[in-house]
């Protein structure tokens, strides 16, 4: 439906461009020629030629389209606010309803008219005009360019903390154009104060990305999509703008019935699931296997990051050890035990200097053993997150074979992110109709893992990240916050005595690359 949709505009704003042309006394056939068109507009409107190159230009084209759309208005007199925002935003329409109506003239080039009567603007117009276009290129640079991003979780800490703002490049690994082009700005996929979603679907683009400026390499922290955040739920009854959603799956996982009962299911098209930060450590064509909490990649150990947690249980038969050497480590005691009771989640170095203080003991966390937890979620895999594979990550152009025992591996891939039509029954496998005891993989897939590996859901439990959920690499930390706050946040510890967790600036992370804690 909405490549449909997408037609009727193009042919709209195409007919309209026609006629406008043959009102200026140029061949409406020009029109629709690809490339004259832009050089007979340019000419229309007074414009230089030099134009055209820019036209070419990523994310410079788009600024310089949208002046071209609003210069040929004003070579139809249309000067207005109103009118110059109406070519902006639904050229499909306004364009058709210059060129259709007979009392609507060329006048003459816009760029001559403009110099030759200027117009005088109101103060009202003049502000609405430049927060209108500062809104526009701060869309443009957020969905082109840089983001700002917030770590949100702590599951990348000991690298990347909760308070962290980064910014994040889209144009490292190739700015990816939007898929839903019709969305409100400057937001991601839900309207603040109101809480509904932030985008309509009503016209939907192909998955297409420009030419990356570096390829994505083994160990980069990355931004991506969450694969399972396709579809989300809100509790019944509750105002969107208050009701906290929740991710769909892991929630069906334990009762489906309860989750169709008590929930509205809302499903989201790529660009606009949760973002999350991961590191990439495996790449298409990689094997993962996780052997007793040690990460190894194509059989060898995978390069550990420096800030690397794991889990810990941790008894404090003396108290908590001295402060200052806590400072030192960078741990807040309290915090900690009063989130996760005497479970800690700590890098080797911290680890190594809290035994010698000789009151703890200090042992690996038990292995989480529930049954399907993990990535397939299937009774033919009992995997954990502490031993996980071996594991192939899919690669594109590969052919797999595909069987009763191993689609639980391949049936999102198939079905979700490859838009295919499953069956798995007791007659086998089939695929849009066919049956199918093999599948060539259409695109790259990756395996995302956080830093803080026992205080992380990633690719252990959900799966492969696609190639069309990549959004870009980060650069830097802009600002950072400890603990996410800036004056502190009062909480209460298992015991029911109220602390202070400590806010602030955390100076010493301010403007560090967001891969400088990587060895």
């Amino acid at each position: 439906m909405s490549y449909i949709i997408s037609i009727i505009l193009l042919l709209a704003f195409g007919a309209g461009l026609y006629k406008m042309f043959e009102k200026a006394g140029e061949a409406g056939w020009k029109a629709i020629v690809p490339g004259l068109n832009l050089y007979t507009w340019i000419q229309l409107t007074g414009r230089p030629m030099y134009w055209l190159a820019l036209l070419l230009v990523p994310i410079v084209g788009i600024f310089i389209f949208a002046y071209m759309l609003i210069d040929l208005v004003k070579c139809f007199g249309k000067f207005g606010f109103w009118e110059q925002a109406l070519a902006i935003v639904v050229p499909f329409f306004y364009y058709p309803f210059i060129g259709f109506k007979d009392e609507e003239k060329y006048l003459g080039k816009a760029v001559v008219m403009s110099k030759e009567s200027p117009i005088k603007k109101s103060v009202f117009r003049e502000w609405a005009e430049a927060i209108i276009f500062a809104v526009f290129a701060a869309t443009f640079i957020r969905m082109f360019l840089i983001e700002a991003y917030t770590i949100p979780t702590p599951s990348m800490e000991g690298s990347l903390m909760v308070g962290d703002f980064l910014f994040v490049s889209k144009l490292s690994y190739g700015s990816r154009m939007p898929i839903t082009p019709i969305q409100f700005p400057l937001v991601h996929n839900k309207v603040p104060f109101v809480g509904s979603e932030s985008y309509s679907e009503a016209v939907k683009w192909d998955y297409r990305r420009l030419p990356a400026i570096r390829d994505l390499k083994r160990y980069d922290p990355v931004v991506f999509n969450f694969p399972e955040g396709d579809t989300v739920i809100f509790p019944k009854g509750v105002p969107r703008r208050k009701a906290p959603y929740t991710h769909y799956y892991s929630e069906v996982r334990k009762n489906r019935a309860y989750v169709n009962r008590a929930y509205d299911i809302v499903t989201r098209p790529i660009d606009k699931r949760d973002n999350y930060i991961k590191r990439c450590v495996g790449l298409p064509g990689d094997i993962i296997e996780v052997k007793d909490r040690v990460l190894y990649v194509n059989g060898e150990e995978a390069r550990k990051p420096e800030g690397l947690q794991l889990g810990y249980q941790v008894n404090a038969t003396a108290g908590k050890p001295p402060q200052e050497l806590l400072d030192e480590l960078d741990i807040e005691w309290e915090a900690s035990r009063a989130q996760y009771g005497t479970i800690m989640f700590l890098t080797q170095k911290q680890v190594d200097a809290l035994r010698e203080v000789g009151t703890l003991e200090i042992s690996p966390l038990e292995e989480d053993r529930r049954p399907l937890r993990t990535f397939p979620h299937d009774s033919n895999y009992a995997w954990t997150v502490d031993n996980f594979g071996p594991l192939t990550i899919p690669k594109k152009g590969e052919v797999v074979s595909i069987g009763p025992k191993n689609i639980a591996l391949y049936r999102r891939i198939i079905k979700d992110y490859e838009g295919n039509e499953l069956k798995i029954g007791g007659g086998g496998i089939e695929i849009n109709g066919k049956p199918a005891t093999q599948y060539t993989i259409q695109q790259d897939y990756y395996w995302m893992m956080g830093d803080n590996r026992h205080n992380s859901e990633d690719s252990r439990v959900w799966g492969f990240v696609p190639e069309d959920h990549i959004v870009g690499k980060p650069l830097f930390i802009w600002m950072s916050l400890k603990n996410g706050n800036l004056f502190g946040k009062k909480k209460k510890n298992p015991n029911g005595a109220i602390y202070k967790e400590k806010g602030g600036i955390n100076f010493k992370r301010l403007f560090r690359g967001a891969n400088d804690m990587a060895e």
